[in-house]
């Protein structure tokens, strides 16, 4: 696939995400100015851009073969090649971040042929650390990097999937918060939560924490069941992406009928690792949407 080593590309990254940690942990996000992108929802710090730099500055050094997508850096109509790529979320949940809220992270992913083959993520509030080689397993660590990482999922035996009903299901709200994609979004939520008296699946509970990437994170750990997304990039969800796949999850498109999404599709159903229970759940959850389906390719 590539003559990178992979091993290699993970512990700079594992580096360059601790470095990136000092430098939230560092920050006053009270006096650090900000701007809105979108939307007042929608926000970029300098923080995040500085981390960013910081990112491109190091991975580039190492590996100076390796294109690089970072959130900060994107420019409208770039896309996602068959290169090996970098795909860098400096700050993934900035609003937490903004707010002092401890649920934040730096999201490295490398892409080669569209496909995620390794990932990081890093919480540096709770010093939790995830990462992930393509055929070799995923990992985390908590607390100090000296620290035993464990193996995910986190449970010796997983559970197997059975149906929404007994599932926790994370979904975000985005930034765009009017349109026909919104109206889905509210609608399935309506349906997931709603009891089965009035036709809903009843889920256990929906969460949102605030960052696509930890989202991933805690479906491939076994700690949420799903994660149904839309409107999200390629640099959300790349890291994430491999490290659940190596916890024996699998990304699904969230709309109804696609088995198979491009990692920068922009619409996610997530599945945590079960020994059976998989496909049912994903094709439970589609007909909880009915006719509904999310557009972000405008």
């Amino acid at each position: 696939m590539t003559d990178l080593n992979l091993e290699q590309v993970r512990d700079t990254m594992v580096a360059v995400a601790h470095e990136a940690g000092r430098m939230m942990l560092a920050a006053n996000p009270a006096d650090i100015p900000s701007d809105t992108k979108l939307n007042a929802v929608d926000i970029v710090t300098e923080a995040d851009q500085a981390i960013e730099r910081m990112v491109a500055a190091k991975l580039s050094a190492a590996f100076p073969s390796v294109a690089f997508m970072g959130e900060e850096t994107y420019k409208p109509g770039m896309k996602l090649g068959p290169e090996p790529t970098f795909v860098v979320d400096p700050i993934d949940g900035t609003t937490n971040f903004i707010h002092g809220f401890p649920n934040a992270c730096i999201s490295l992913g490398l892409a080669v042929d569209r496909t995620p083959v390794v990932g990081v993520i890093y919480n540096p509030w709770q010093e939790l650390l995830f990462t992930a080689v393509r055929g070799q397993g995923a990992f985390m660590t908590r607390g100090s990097r000296d620290a035993t990482p464990r193996r995910l999922p986190l449970a010796a035996t997983a559970r197997p999937l059975t149906t929404l009903g007994e599932s926790l299901v994370a979904v975000e709200w985005g930034s765009v918060r009017d349109g026909p994609n919104f109206d889905v979004k509210v609608e399935t939520f309506r349906r997931l939560g709603a009891s089965k008296a009035l036709g809903g699946a009843m889920v256990r509970s929906m969460r949102s924490l605030g960052s696509a990437a930890l989202n991933l994170a805690a479906v491939a750990a076994g700690e949420l069941d799903l994660y149904w997304e839309g409107g999200c990039w390629a640099w959300d969800v790349c890291a994430g992406w491999c490290i659940l796949a190596e916890a024996g999850g699998r990304v699904v498109s969230g709309n109804p009928g696609d088995w198979e999404p491009a990692v920068d599709g922009r619409v996610y159903l997530a599945v945590r690792g079960a020994p059976s229970g998989q496909r049912e759940i994903v094709e439970e959850f589609w007909g909880v949407m009915g006719d509904g389906r999310m557009d972000y390719s405008s």
